[in-house]
Protein backbone atom coordinates (compact mmCIF):
# COMPACT_ATOMS: atom_id res chain seq x y z
CA UNK A 1 0.00 0.00 0.00
CA UNK A 2 1.35 3.43 -0.97
CA UNK A 3 0.90 7.04 0.11
CA UNK A 4 1.48 10.07 -2.11
CA UNK A 5 3.70 12.28 0.04
CA UNK A 6 4.85 15.86 -0.59
CA UNK A 7 7.37 16.20 2.25
CA UNK A 8 8.71 14.36 5.27
CA UNK A 9 10.59 16.04 8.12
CA UNK A 10 12.22 13.34 10.22
CA UNK A 11 12.67 15.30 13.45
CA UNK A 12 10.60 18.39 14.18
CA UNK A 13 9.21 20.18 17.21
CA UNK A 14 7.10 22.55 15.09
CA UNK A 15 4.34 20.15 14.03
CA UNK A 16 2.93 18.72 17.25
CA UNK A 17 3.92 17.74 20.78
CA UNK A 18 7.44 16.46 21.36
CA UNK A 19 9.90 15.50 18.66
CA UNK A 20 7.90 14.13 15.74
CA UNK A 21 8.12 12.96 12.17
CA UNK A 22 5.88 15.25 10.11
CA UNK A 23 4.39 13.80 6.95
CA UNK A 24 2.67 16.10 4.45
CA UNK A 25 0.35 14.24 2.11
CA UNK A 26 0.05 15.40 -1.49
CA UNK A 27 -3.40 16.33 -2.77
CA UNK A 28 -6.29 18.23 -1.22
CA UNK A 29 -9.88 18.26 -2.37
CA UNK A 30 -10.92 20.84 0.27
CA UNK A 31 -8.61 23.69 -0.86
CA UNK A 32 -9.24 26.17 1.97
CA UNK A 33 -8.82 29.81 0.90
CA UNK A 34 -5.67 31.19 2.51
CA UNK A 35 -4.13 27.73 3.03
CA UNK A 36 -0.42 27.87 3.85
CA UNK A 37 0.26 24.88 1.54
CA UNK A 38 -1.57 25.53 -1.76
CA UNK A 39 1.24 23.77 -3.63
CA UNK A 40 -0.06 20.53 -2.10
CA UNK A 41 -3.58 20.85 -3.61
CA UNK A 42 -2.78 18.87 -6.77
CA UNK A 43 -2.85 15.09 -6.44
CA UNK A 44 -0.11 14.49 -9.02
CA UNK A 45 2.88 15.96 -7.17
CA UNK A 46 4.98 14.44 -4.45
CA UNK A 47 6.34 10.91 -4.38
CA UNK A 48 4.83 7.52 -3.72
CA UNK A 49 6.04 5.88 -0.52
CA UNK A 50 5.25 2.36 0.58
CA UNK A 51 3.64 2.47 4.03
CA UNK A 52 6.22 -0.04 5.32
CA UNK A 53 9.14 2.06 4.06
CA UNK A 54 7.66 5.23 5.54
CA UNK A 55 7.16 3.51 8.90
CA UNK A 56 10.77 2.24 8.83
CA UNK A 57 11.93 5.82 8.22
CA UNK A 58 9.88 7.04 11.20
CA UNK A 59 11.27 4.33 13.47
CA UNK A 60 14.83 5.11 12.33
CA UNK A 61 14.28 8.80 13.13
CA UNK A 62 13.68 7.88 16.78
CA UNK A 63 10.73 10.24 17.25
CA UNK A 64 7.81 9.85 19.63
CA UNK A 65 5.28 9.81 16.83
CA UNK A 66 3.97 11.06 13.53
CA UNK A 67 1.97 14.09 12.50
CA UNK A 68 -0.07 13.67 9.33
CA UNK A 69 -1.01 16.87 7.57
CA UNK A 70 -1.15 18.15 4.07
CA UNK A 71 -2.66 18.57 1.60
CA UNK A 72 -5.46 16.51 3.06
CA UNK A 73 -4.57 13.17 4.68
CA UNK A 74 -8.15 11.92 4.39
CA UNK A 75 -7.99 12.09 0.61
CA UNK A 76 -5.91 8.88 0.97
CA UNK A 77 -7.97 7.19 3.71
CA UNK A 78 -6.89 3.55 3.38
CA UNK A 79 -3.18 4.33 3.21
CA UNK A 80 -3.30 6.90 6.02
CA UNK A 81 -5.19 4.41 8.19
CA UNK A 82 -2.61 1.71 7.46
CA UNK A 83 0.24 4.04 8.40
CA UNK A 84 -1.46 5.26 11.58
CA UNK A 85 -2.25 1.72 12.71
CA UNK A 86 1.31 0.55 11.97
CA UNK A 87 2.75 3.53 13.88
CA UNK A 88 0.56 2.82 16.90
CA UNK A 89 1.60 -0.82 16.69
CA UNK A 90 5.19 0.39 17.22
CA UNK A 91 4.15 2.45 20.26
CA UNK A 92 4.28 5.76 18.40
CA UNK A 93 1.76 8.56 18.83
CA UNK A 94 -0.36 9.80 15.94
CA UNK A 95 -1.61 13.36 15.37
CA UNK A 96 -3.77 14.11 12.32
CA UNK A 97 -4.70 17.52 10.92
CA UNK A 98 -7.73 17.33 8.61
CA UNK A 99 -9.92 19.94 6.98
CA UNK A 100 -12.82 17.52 7.36
CA UNK A 101 -14.97 17.53 10.50
CA UNK A 102 -14.90 14.57 12.89
CA UNK A 103 -18.05 12.93 11.46
CA UNK A 104 -16.65 13.10 7.93
CA UNK A 105 -13.30 11.68 9.08
CA UNK A 106 -15.21 8.84 10.72
CA UNK A 107 -17.17 8.24 7.49
CA UNK A 108 -14.15 8.41 5.17
CA UNK A 109 -11.82 6.31 7.34
CA UNK A 110 -13.86 4.38 9.92
CA UNK A 111 -10.85 2.56 11.40
CA UNK A 112 -8.50 5.56 11.53
CA UNK A 113 -9.70 7.22 14.73
CA UNK A 114 -8.89 4.13 16.82
CA UNK A 115 -5.22 4.70 15.88
CA UNK A 116 -5.15 8.48 16.46
CA UNK A 117 -4.15 10.27 19.66
CA UNK A 118 -5.19 13.75 18.53
CA UNK A 119 -7.36 14.84 15.63
CA UNK A 120 -7.41 18.52 14.70
CA UNK A 121 -10.47 18.86 12.48
CA UNK A 122 -12.17 21.49 10.39
CA UNK A 123 -11.23 23.64 7.42
CA UNK A 124 -8.74 26.45 7.85
CA UNK A 125 -10.54 29.81 8.04
CA UNK A 126 -8.23 32.76 7.39
CA UNK A 127 -10.87 35.12 8.86
CA UNK A 128 -10.60 33.36 12.26
CA UNK A 129 -6.88 33.11 13.04
CA UNK A 130 -5.94 31.20 16.16
CA UNK A 131 -4.24 33.96 18.13
CA UNK A 132 -4.34 35.75 21.45
CA UNK A 133 -3.26 34.76 24.94
CA UNK A 134 -5.23 31.47 24.95
CA UNK A 135 -4.32 30.38 21.45
CA UNK A 136 -3.79 26.69 20.85
CA UNK A 137 -0.38 25.80 19.50
CA UNK A 138 -0.22 24.37 15.96
CA UNK A 139 -3.92 25.12 15.28
CA UNK A 140 -4.51 27.46 12.34
CA UNK A 141 -7.96 28.92 13.02
CA UNK A 142 -10.44 29.19 15.89
CA UNK A 143 -13.09 27.11 14.11
CA UNK A 144 -10.87 24.03 14.21
CA UNK A 145 -11.37 21.59 17.06
CA UNK A 146 -8.98 19.42 19.02
CA UNK A 147 -10.19 15.87 19.69
CA UNK A 148 -8.08 14.01 22.26
CA UNK A 149 -8.80 10.37 21.44
CA UNK A 150 -6.45 8.82 23.95
CA UNK A 151 -4.71 9.70 27.19
CA UNK A 152 -1.27 10.49 25.79
CA UNK A 153 -1.92 14.21 25.20
CA UNK A 154 -4.19 16.91 26.57
CA UNK A 155 -4.91 20.60 26.05
CA UNK A 156 -1.79 21.60 28.03
CA UNK A 157 0.32 19.95 25.30
CA UNK A 158 -1.20 22.34 22.75
CA UNK A 159 -0.46 25.55 24.62
CA UNK A 160 2.60 27.75 24.28
CA UNK A 161 4.26 29.68 21.49
CA UNK A 162 4.41 28.38 17.96
CA UNK A 163 7.78 27.80 16.38
CA UNK A 164 9.17 27.85 12.87
CA UNK A 165 12.02 25.69 11.65
CA UNK A 166 14.26 26.42 8.68
CA UNK A 167 15.95 23.49 6.99
CA UNK A 168 18.65 23.77 4.37
CA UNK A 169 18.18 21.16 1.68
CA UNK A 170 19.93 20.53 -1.63
CA UNK A 171 16.90 21.94 -3.48
CA UNK A 172 16.53 25.05 -1.27
CA UNK A 173 15.17 26.06 2.09
CA UNK A 174 12.20 24.33 3.71
CA UNK A 175 10.20 26.24 6.29
CA UNK A 176 7.89 24.32 8.58
CA UNK A 177 5.81 25.30 11.58
CA UNK A 178 3.07 27.83 12.10
CA UNK A 179 4.48 31.36 12.39
CA UNK A 180 1.11 33.15 12.60
CA UNK A 181 1.45 34.62 16.08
Amino acid sequence: MNLRIAHVVDRTEAEGPGVRTAIWTQGCSIRCPGCCNPELFGSRGGELYAVEALLARVVDAGTEGITLLGGEPLDQPESVTALARAARGKGLSVVVFSGYRYAEVERRAPDLLAAVDVLVDGPYDAAQPEDGPRARRWVGSRNQQLHFLGTRYGLADFQGPNTVELRLRPDGVMINGWPHR
